[in-house]
């Protein structure tokens, strides 16, 4: 039971120093792109690309002078990141990819379309091995069938389920375009052939709990969209492992004043919170929809007193701000919205919608400092 409260000041200042979004850049260049993602376990990936795709959107408010590129060298030549499923799909350490066996393995037998994708499994990597990497157009199977979202080509469900297997791994993307090969040419044998690296289910849970904590840096022990992808987890069993942790002196609990529930942190990170008196430097970002800060959306509310709602799947008529807005971190608060669009035409960005949080700060220079900042944003992500 934690007895020490801290006040919300602290509790950001604790997220966002932890993040790499108050006051320094503490990531750098392409070696600090891997870093971050290291450090968080992953950043999701989403095709959706208004203003830049989601993990672009990530990594340029924490790493200085980010370039888009660095993530493709990262994934398709460098091969030290991986595209994979954890929180949804997602971007992260390719020696990670050991830890989703359980996936791969129920991928093998709970998949749509099971008899049908078995029956030409191997003619469809035999194509491969032979041919080299392949997009669905490459195969024949013209024919649509139900998906997971809507009907798609029977080719693109067999590439997609055996990416889901393991057997296949992304070779490149263009755009959304996803070229697939083989994955023994590219991951290591002793990653391919290591036997399940979990004792127990309860440890496959656990491992995956405790890299959310560390995705998020704060979290409470209600549900969360933090704990998305989580194959198999309970509440039960969360709380269970919650306090195995604790026990284990792993993860610490904390009271910040003015919230009733527990929040709890890696219990390395504990000098991070004494960081209330710091002066620190000036420093606006635009936040991605789908930011590992972002995950607990119950956590943003209570400690920055800031709700977010991505509106991309809310109707027109039942929007409040805008489809594609990002929140605008300035310092330690979370001051307001952006709605930035590129135009195709100009290839710029254009402003939708500009939105605070607390009206007198719409003065003409804080407007020209958001201003600046996005005239930034737009060098980096077009």
């Amino acid at each position: 039971m934690a007895e020490k409260k801290n006040s919300k000041q602290q509790a950001r200042r604790f997220l966002l120093k932890r993040h790499g979004l108050l006051g320094e850049y503490r990531y750098h260049g392409k070696e600090g792109v891997y870093d971050f993602i290291r450090s968080f376990g992953c950043v999701q990936y989403d095709p959706i690309d208004v203003c830049g795709k989601n993990h672009e959107l990530v990594l340029q408010a924490r790493v200085s002078n980010f370039e888009k590129e660095w993530v493709s060298q990262l994934l398709y030549e460098d091969r030290r990141l991986i595209d994979w499923f954890d929180k949804n799909m997602s971007i992260l350490p390719i020696e990670d990819w050991v830890f989703f066996a359980e996936a791969r393995e129920r991928a093998k037998t709970n998949f749509r379309n099971a008899e049908e994708i078995d029956a030409v499994r191997e003619d469809v990597l035999d194509f491969i091995r032979d041919k080299g990497p392949v997009t669905s157009s490459d195969l024949a199977y013209t024919e649509k069938v139900d998906w997971w979202w809507s009907p798609t080509t029977f080719s693109r469900v067999v590439l997609d389920a055996l990416y889901y297997q393991g057997h296949l791994i992304v070779e490149s993307k263009k755009n959304t375009r996803k070229s697939y090969d083989l994955s023994s040419r590219y991951l290591p044998d002793e990653m391919l052939n290591l036997a399940e690296p979990f004792d127990s289910e309860h440890e496959r849970l656990k491992w995956n709990v405790l890299r959310r904590i560390k995705s998020v840096g704060l979290l409470h022990l209600n549900a969360s969209y933090a704990f998305i992808g989580i194959h198999g987890l309970k509440t039960a069993e969360r709380n269970a492992i919650y306090e195995e942790l604790l026990r284990e002196d792993v993860i610490e609990p904390v009271l910040v004043e003015g919230i009733e529930k527990e929040f709890y942190y890696l219990k390395e990170e504990a000098d991070l919170f004494e960081m209330d008196d710091e002066v620190v430097k000036e420093r606006i970002e635009f936040l991605a929809p789908l930011d590992n800060l972002l995950w607990d959306r119950d956590v943003v509310k209570e400690i920055f007193d800031f709700y977010y709602k991505w509106e991309i799947y809310t109707p027109l008529k039942d929007r409040q701000y805008g489809y594609y807005v990002l929140p605008i971190l300035m310092g330690d608060a979370l001051i307001g919205r952006i709605e930035l669009k590129r135009n195709r035409k100009t290839n710029q960005f254009d402003l939708l919608g500009l939105w605070f949080e607390d009206e007198t700060m719409d003065t003409e220079e804080m407007r020209a400092k958001i201003m600046a900042r996005a005239e930034k944003f737009e060098q980096v992500m077009l």
